[in-house]
């Protein structure tokens, strides 16, 4: 059997454990390619492209835990490889046309060439986020999930207006108190499932790992030409940071006075 990784690549899933209430799970983090895979027969500019990861996506995440002190998954890998927030059996999770682009090497593949990209990357990514969150649950701390993404401000020709969206299930405690606390700016065009929902079949993470549980939980996308500069992720991660935390005193998952230290 073949392993999708070599011995000296780098592990499927970048694991940071921290001490706050948070989860912060990057599902499109990188646009890396296991070796064995080659480019996927894609350019070097193919591969800088959303199509192959979410930009901003990781620095956000990473600047959220920083701040907040919760734990963080960043996925290593490029989502062509496999799509860590999609349920496996679905045909987009190893898809072999990305928006207007064919993925030549996600083509014709075999069943045991769907299966080790499963073995070799969206497995390890959901039994780390699993491993944590159980051990968050023996502690009795208190726990909200949220995955962090970016989207292209133009779809297959359509613009799209939003800054940021949020995305979410039947359960919607924290996506609602991040509507009501985002939309107070009004220079800021916030989307509820937007731009996608869960009928996208984008809510995977989410839907496994915080309805499932019973955590309350979250879909952050940001618009990633507002992600461009390193002042710009700086403020969007002040502004989710700040509006994360008022959000789970909201909903009183933690203490009101555990921001002021009172």
């Amino acid at each position: 059997m073949d392993a999708l990784l070599a011995p000296d690549e780098v592990p499927a899933v970048d694991v940071r454990e921290g001490s706050g209430p948070f989860v912060v799970a990057c599902e499109h983090a990188s646009n890396r390619m296991p070796r064995s895979l080659g480019t996927l027969g894609l350019s070097p500019a193919d591969l800088e492209r959303h199509i192959a990861w979410d930009l901003g996506a990781a620095d956000i995440g990473t600047g959220l835990t920083a701040r907040l002190g919760g734990d963080l998954l960043l996925q290593r890998f490029s989502r062509l490889v496999i799509d860590c927030n999609r349920s496996p059996e679905l045909a987009d999770a190893i898809t072999t046309f990305s928006e207007n682009t064919e993925i030549p090497g996600n083509v014709g593949l075999s069943a045991e060439a769907k299966a080790s990209r499963v073995r070799g990357l969206w497995a390890p990514f959901h039994a780390a986020l699993e491993r944590l969150l159980d051990l968050r649950r023996a502690a009795r701390r208190p726990t909200a999930l949220v995955t962090v993404h970016s989207f292209t401000p133009v779809y297959r020709g359509v613009a799209r207006p939003w800054h940021v969206g949020f995305v979410s299930t039947a359960d919607r405690r924290l996506a609602d108190a991040m509507l009501a606390v985002l939309r107070r700016d009004r220079a800021l065009v916030v989307g509820d499932n937007q731009p996608y929902s869960a009928k996208d079949n984008v809510d995977y993470t989410i839907r496994r790992h915080g309805r499932d549980r019973g955590l309350p939980h979250v879909m952050i996308e940001v618009r990633h030409d507002l992600l461009r500069a390193v002042t710009d992720i700086a403020a969007w991660t002040e502004r989710l940071a700040d509006a994360l935390t008022e959000c789970v005193e909201a909903i009183g998952l933690v203490p009101a006075t555990a921001r002021t230290g009172t």
